[in-house]
């Protein structure tokens, strides 16, 4: 018994069961036909979710080994900006189009999130947690700590937000008959984040390339839009 705690004590032993559960839902992904209410990283938290309540381990302990994988979030995010230097010329065209949806998505967003919280008589911390929770992890992170916000709970609703975010832009996009790559991909980033960048690749370099770009678009956006807004509410 005092070897288990040892070992569940160990931060390697969260990486490598983080590494585990994800290439287990990438088979179960592949075996579902990519559906996307299966998406990897979905079936990964699942997993690990259930792990850490069999055993009884909480958050920190978890992220002790976890914040290894949540660094290279930063890094793989700007990687980003590769395939989108191929479509320059689109995005000079199209820039005013592309900056405005980005800034009324992300305000929708944090207003959005802030009313639902406030309507069900949230507590503060769990207000700002939701406010920040419609952007990629590291920012959504980074502004629920400097805030004052519950991480693990940030955590958890960017999960839940990019999950259905892309499991239902691309239905919802294809029955109004909007296919263009580029806005589907534009759409996904802002709405679904960095599983939504992830979908979005998988449907080509255009996709994923206005995908990451939204994405980022997004979190800055966000990381102005929501101080201001908890400043307008008397919250800070």
């Amino acid at each position: 018994m005092e070897l288990l705690q040892h070992i569940a004590g160990l931060p390697i032993t969260w990486l490598l069961a983080t590494l585990v559960a994800y290439r287990l839902a990438l088979a179960v992904h592949q075996r579902s036909g990519h559906s996307a209410w299966l998406h990897p990283v979905a079936v990964a938290t699942l997993l690990l979710v259930v792990v850490l309540l069999v055993g009884g381990i909480d958050y920190d302990t978890y992220f002790s080994g976890g914040r290894y994988i949540h660094i290279l979030l930063g890094p793989a995010t700007v990687a980003l900006a590769v395939p989108l230097y191929h479509q320059l010329a689109r995005l000079q065209r199209d820039w005013p189009a592309l900056l405005a949806g980005a800034l009324v998505g992300s305000a929708v967003a944090v207003a959005a999130a802030m009313a639902l919280a406030g309507w069900f008589g949230a507590s503060q911390a769990t207000v700002i947690s939701m406010a920040a929770k419609s952007v990629t992890m590291p920012i959504a992170i980074g502004l629920t700590e400097k805030l004052g916000g519950v991480v693990s709970l940030t955590s958890a609703m960017v999960m839940l937000t990019g999950i259905l975010g892309g499991a239902i832009t691309q239905p919802l996009l294809a029955l109004m008959r909007i296919r263009e790559a580029h806005v589907v991909g534009f759409t996904l980033g802002v709405v679904a984040h960095g599983i939504g960048t992830a979908r979005a690749m998988q449907g080509g370099q255009e996709m994923g390339a206005f995908a990451g770009l939204a994405m980022g678009l997004a979190g800055l956006l966000t990381a102005v839009l929501v101080p201001l807004c908890l400043r307008l509410v008397g919250f800070i």
